[in-house]
């Protein structure tokens, strides 16, 4: 196995610059975007920091190896072949996925995981198990074999202190990419006029203070047998936090929203920099200090039910907007484009579509109004 190997970060389909961009900025200098996500090469270390420090990956695959086979008898003879004990641990339980393409002569994915299976149960002494900690994602395509290692284990939108959620919550690693859209670094003010449980203004006050968005759970990559503990514990400590040069504000009109918003800001440790109130959209004011960057994602179609009613929603929003905030720019995440023009905002084209929540949305963005 050589010391240096393909590591693929999945994005969210449509923002995949923009975690190239992200991925960049992390010192990834060879770091690639291709159709859903980004590839880099690295080491098992690259692996650990890519799930420690990237706010838009969804989840990190370690392509660990590859061979050809056109039958079955020989991806069974070389899956028992290939050396599963150099990343793999006899005491950590696996599961296998598999997904094959029509220009495989290997097309039954479900006859091809019942051979890899078998072979790391008879010849390396694996248990396989459906809910186990680490999974092996192997791909057929056009007749070889990639096999890859999900490092991550649940999605890295799940930050480890996000417990309360709304009825329809922005996944965190979206939310850190759409900032990234909008021009967000850190050094500027944000305000979320319908923040739901926070997840916009956690991640911004997270980005100003420097906080590594894996810091408090853990990742599958610590159940294999390439992981170095001492390693990864001073990994994690070379983070330096810093107190935010701007305040953060958020608003919403169902005060259970904002007490959800409140407890996540508490576990995730930035509540201080975040002010949260419980005021309808149409009622903001300007936050004291600088203009910045207003974001959130309002309730729209798909969402809500009966979509006729949210015109009003919207207008009442860009109204409140252009009479407070002068000098913001803004960015609104609907599935509707009638309904971002109902704000009156003047928003420049709109991006690739982005699936949230089984629905297509879209980020509106203006200029700095």
């Amino acid at each position: 196995m050589e010391d240096t190997f393909e590591i693929f970060m999945v994005a969210t389909p449509g923002l995949e610059n923009a975690l190239l961009s992200e991925a960049l900025e992390n010192g990834f200098s060879d770091a690639k975007a291709t159709p859903g996500g980004v590839t880099i090469t690295g080491t098992w270390a690259d692996v650990w920091r890519a799930n420690l420090v990237m706010r838009g990956a969804t989840r990190v695959l370690a392509r660990v190896g590859s061979f050809m086979a056109f039958h079955l008898a020989q991806l069974d003879k070389r899956s028992r072949k290939f050396p599963w004990g150099d990343i793999l641990r006899a005491d950590v339980p696996v599961r296998v996925e598999v997904s094959t393409s029509k220009k495989s002569k290997i097309y039954h994915a479900g006859a091809a995981t019942q051979r890899i299976e078998t072979a790391l149960k008879d010849s390396h002494g694996m248990t396989i198990s459906a809910d186990a900690p680490v999974a092996i994602k192997v791909r057929i395509d056009d007749n070889r074999v990639t096999i890859s290692v999900d490092t991550s284990g649940e999605s890295l939108h799940k930050r480890g202190h996000k417990e309360a959620v709304g009825k329809a919550p922005m996944r965190e690693t979206l939310a850190a990419l759409m900032l990234r859209e909008c021009g967000y670094d850190g050094t500027e003010p944000v305000m979320d006029p319908m923040c739901g449980s926070g997840t916009f203004l956690i991640e911004a006050t997270e980005i100003a203070m420097g906080l590594y968005p894996g810091r408090t759970r853990d990742f599958a990559f610590q159940q294999l047998a390439t992981f170095d503990g001492t390693q990864w514990d001073d990994m994690r400590r070379v983070g330096k936090t810093h107190t935010p040069t701007h305040h953060f504000t958020g608003s919403d009109r169902d005060a259970g929203a904002i007490r959800m918003a409140t407890a996540n800001a508490e576990r995730a440790g930035v509540a201080e920099h975040i002010t949260f109130q419980n005021l309808s959209a149409t009622d903001i004011t300007r936050p004291e200090g600088p203009p910045g960057l207003i974001i959130c994602n309002p309730p729209y179609g798909g969402r809500i039910g009966n979509q006729n009613m949210l015109y009003g929603v919207y207008a009442g929003l860009g109204e409140a907007i252009k009479r407070e905030c002068a000098g913001w720019r803004v960015g609104i995440v609907t599935s509707e484009a009638g309904l971002a023009k109902a704000t009156g905002l003047p928003f420049k084209p709109r991006g690739p579509a982005i699936p949230h929540g089984g629905l297509k949305v879209w980020l509106f963005q203006t200029l700095p109004l």
